[in-house]
């Protein structure tokens, strides 16, 4: 819970368009909407949503991740972190990969951040795990040093590579 009140909660298939509508503002921080191209329907279908009539912690639809929302005290909806769950073969223990942490600005400062990322870092133990990991755009100083005072480190000597698109298509289908 942040230090003012707000609470987290994860994601009922009711917040869908919340959801997309996030996705689309930390885009538009990034300079990157042209790229977007989920859509509530699609998200609707992808992720996995709380079952809010049951108070298990694995009640969820199926899908392939998932979405803490914060809940600024005044009501409005202030933020998210979605993620899902990896696995490290030398730990041998899952983890979980965070793909967006976005907190809206007029909600920034707040320590909303932190405790999503807090959030974040309770389901990994929760789920026996040892590892909470996330990407930062190198540009995005205010972001990596707020992660360092976390205590995140850079990971250095690993580079992300990602395939899509067409080379995606030609690596499946055995052309290259």
């Amino acid at each position: 819970m942040a230090s003012d009140g707000a609470t987290i909660r994860h994601a009922t298939r009711e917040d869908v368009q919340t959801i997309y509508d996030l996705v689309m503002e930390l885009a538009t921080y990034e300079k990157a909407t042209s790229s977007v191209v989920a859509t509530p329907e699609l998200l609707s279908t992808t992720l996995a949503f709380a079952d809010p009539s049951s108070t298990s912690a694995d009640a969820f639809t199926p899908g392939y991740a998932r979405t803490f929302l914060i809940i600024a005290p005044e009501g409005g909806i202030a933020g998210m972190a979605l993620y899902f769950y990896n696995f490290s073969t030398w730990t041998g223990k899952p983890g979980i990969y965070l793909e967006d942490l976005f907190v809206k600005p007029k909600y920034r400062k707040r320590g909303y951040g932190k405790a999503l990322i807090q959030a974040c870092a309770k389901e990994v133990v929760r789920v026996g795990g040892t590892r909470l990991e996330w990407s930062c755009l190198d540009w995005n100083m205010p972001s990596l040093e707020f992660y360092q005072s976390l205590g995140a480190t850079k990971k250095a000597e690993w580079v992300g590579l990602r395939l899509d698109g067409e080379a995606l298509t030609k690596v499946a289908e055995g052309q290259k």
